[in-house]
């Protein structure tokens, strides 16, 4: 079992910044996949990035690429998203979430990763 526990979110103007922690606690993190996904109102849950278990290789949506930055830090067991330039459309709630497969195989996909925190919410004012 894993246990993620996102922190972070809150309220932000158009433009702005935040940054989203995730801590991980259970087994060995570095043995898993890590993911942010986002689902607002209304909407589908949505891949935002993904990192691999050593945090050499990162995927990002189309709609945040250059915007936000993933990382993670081993030896703390936390992944990060810094969002930067958020913009009206990002708002939602943002879990991250990890997975056993090989990074490829599963990255963008929700389904298979087997372990999601509660989320963090996001909002962004004009």
């Amino acid at each position: 079992q894993v246990q993620l526990v996102e922190s972070g979110g809150g309220l932000v103007q158009a433009g702005g910044s935040l940054r989203l922690s995730c801590a991980a606690s259970g087994r060995t993190f570095s043995n898993y996949v890590m993911g942010w996904f986002r689902q607002a109102p209304g909407k589908e849950r949505e891949f935002v990035a993904g990192i691999s278990r050593g945090g050499s290789t990162t995927r990002y949506a189309d709609s945040v690429k250059g915007r936000f930055t993933i990382s993670r830090d081993n030896a703390e067991n936390t992944v990060y998203l810094q969002m930067n330039s958020l913009k009206t459309e990002d708002p939602g709630v943002y879990s991250c979430a990890a997975g056993g497969a090989p990074f490829a195989e599963l990255v963008d996909k929700a389904n298979q990763h087997g372990y999601w925190g509660q989320g963090t919410q996001v909002t962004v004012y004009s």
